[in-house]
């Protein structure tokens, strides 16, 4: 089993930046993909980005491209998602989440996920 818990949410004006960290519980932190999802209100959830278990590879939905990066520590059983020039639209909850599948994809979609943090809420004002 496996608990996660994000943090770093807040306001935010326009053009500015957050960083969420999601703090993992166990010992096999080093075995999980991790991804980052968010959900606006009245809205699906959507992939935002994901981390390889080794950290070496990210993938990032293309909204956030050249904005989000994703990075991990696996000492610290920290994932990150570092926001900049964050706009309006970026307005919702952000969830982490976990894969102990030991697949060797890294997943996109929540479905592949089997660990989710309760979200931190992010709110970008124009």
């Amino acid at each position: 089993q496996v608990q996660l818990v994000e943090s770093g949410g807040g306001l935010v004006q326009a053009g500015g930046s957050l960083r969420l960290s999601c703090a993992a519980s166990g010992r096999t932190f080093s075995s999980y993909h991790m991804g980052w999802f968010r959900q606006a209100p009245g809205k699906e959830r959507e992939f935002v980005a994901a981390i390889r278990r080794s950290g070496v590879t990210a993938y990032y939905v293309d909204s956030v491209k050249g904005r989000f990066t994703i990075s991990r520590d696996n000492v610290k059983n920290t994932v990150y998602l570092q926001m900049n020039s964050l706009k309006p639209e970026d307005t919702a909850v952000y969830y982490c989440a976990a894969d102990d599948s030991l697949r060797l994809r890294v997943g996109t979609s929540s479905n592949e996920y089997d660990y989710w943090g309760q979200g931190t809420q992010v709110t970008v004002s124009s």
